[in-house]
């Protein structure tokens, strides 16, 4: 079961800076990603766990910016 698309559209990263989160799929494992910090969240039987102890922070931890990645 996956996430709806509008579901999706509604759900925020947890932390202070609510951005934007993407669903991405892994084999049969879906997990919700941050567009700001790329902390990633699990999805347990298409239900979204936006805990921060269920978290896997990004680069820089939960809710801060991770660097953008150089062109090229």
């Amino acid at each position: 079961m996956s996430v709806s698309a509008d579901l999706l559209s509604i759900l925020a990263c947890p932390s202070p800076d609510h951005a934007p989160l993407r669903l991405e799929t892994t084999g049969d494992a879906e997990e919700l990603v941050c567009s700001s910090c790329l902390s990633r969240f699990p999805v347990r039987d298409g239900i979204p766990v936006l805990l921060a102890d269920e978290a896997v922070p990004g680069p820089n931890g939960l809710g801060v910016a991770a660097a953008a990645e150089p062109a090229g």
